[in-house]
């Protein structure tokens, strides 16, 4: 599917408030029986600009130490749920064709994805008890490859997949470098995929300018307050109120990390949604027909909570994942535009700072 296609597919700018995920505990402190507060949504007029403090400088400074980590050559290619047992299916990733399917013990594996013998392109290629046979001519593959087909390293972390590519200026590593994420036994799990016109670093610069989020999303964010004191270049600390509407709000504490150059994790340190955390991961894809880079933006929400009503909401998950889901994508329409637009000053020489 192209980028217009996928776009045309999506609903259209709206400043209505979205839907919201559940709540969670702060731990280790009794959380009040109903999370919400009274915090009403102030007028531009009245709120707070950040201007000065976004700095370009500031914003990056955290890029440029964001980009010294070494990501081992990883990419996340999907969820793990796109790749089973029966059929392979194939992916560009950094330029490359990649081909996945499971082992006949479930594991994960990938590997170039143009056939050996006719440079078929190996996709949807039937699997049976963990070998694939190419749909031209049959070749049979397996995990351990032969002279001709060398497979790629894997990591399946149980909500994302990813690949290990030779990566220029990154030591390869036995796995990808994964942010602490609440136990998987009880938490809910919802990722949704964007194509984007720029390259990965516009995505992680999005991220690792929170002073934005008050200001374009505010039907999502309000009272948002970097804590200087605590904030580093590598570990940005943010108070904010994400909106249920215009009177109520969730208050909450945040950090912004980030564990490799193409990931930057949002975790929540205190209030409600204590230990929850939203993984951004921005994949290269390759070039559209005019030469400009393409990314896939990979958002994972992970939610948890040891609150019994949260064990009622994680019974509900089907009808919880979807509206986890809606915020998520109509928060990066928004940012999708903010970072292509960086992306386009940069290619111009016209990005200030």
């Amino acid at each position: 599917m192209t980028i217009e296609a996928e776009r045309a597919a999506q609903p259209t700018r709206s400043r209505r408030t979205p839907p919201s995920p559940p709540a969670v505990p702060v731990a280790g402190r009794t959380p009040p029986r109903v999370p919400l507060e009274r915090v009403p949504q102030p007028r531009e007029d009245k709120m707070s600009e950040t201007w000065r403090l976004a700095r370009p400088s500031r914003i990056g400074a955290s890029l440029d130490l964001s980009q010294t980590q070494n990501g081992g050559g990883w990419f996340v290619a999907g969820v793990s749920a796109d790749v089973g047992r029966t059929e392979s299916v194939t992916r560009t990733i950094a330029g490359r064709e990649v081909v996945f399917w499971r082992d006949e013990h479930g594991g994960l594996v990938a590997g170039p994805g143009s056939c050996p013998h006719l440079g078929a392109l190996m996709d949807r290629c039937p699997v049976i008890d963990g070998t694939m046979y190419c749909r031209w001519h049959g070749l049979a593959l397996t995990r351990e490859g032969d002279r001709t087909w060398s497979p790629y390293r894997t990591h399946d972390d149980g909500v994302l997949i990813w690949v290990g590519l030779p990566t220029e200026g990154e030591a390869a590593t036995d796995r990808p470098t994964l942010p602490v994420r609440p136990p998987a036994d009880g938490s809910v799990a919802a990722v949704i995929s964007e194509p984007a016109v720029c390259e990965p670093q516009d995505v992680i610069a999005n991220r690792l300018d929170p002073w934005h989020g008050a200001w374009f999303h505010p039907y999502a964010f309000s009272h948002l307050v970097v804590d200087d004191a605590a904030s580093t270049p590598a570990c940005l600390v943010v108070d904010v109120t994400f909106r249920i509407n215009k009177t109520f709000g969730v208050p909450v504490r945040a950090e912004f990390t980030c564990p490799d150059p193409r990931t930057i994790v949002m975790t929540i340190t205190d209030g409600e949604g204590a230990g929850s955390v939203v993984e951004t991961h921005a994949t290269p894809l390759g070039v559209d027909a005019e030469g400009r880079p393409l990314t896939m933006i990979t958002e994972a929400t992970i939610a948890y909570s040891d609150r019994k009503g949260f064990k009622i909401a994680n019974l509900a998950a089907p009808l919880l994942i979807p509206m986890i889901k809606r915020t998520a994508r109509q928060l990066w329409v928004d940012d999708r535009d903010y970072a292509e637009r960086r992306y386009e000053l940069r290619s111009r020489g016209e990005f200030p700072g």
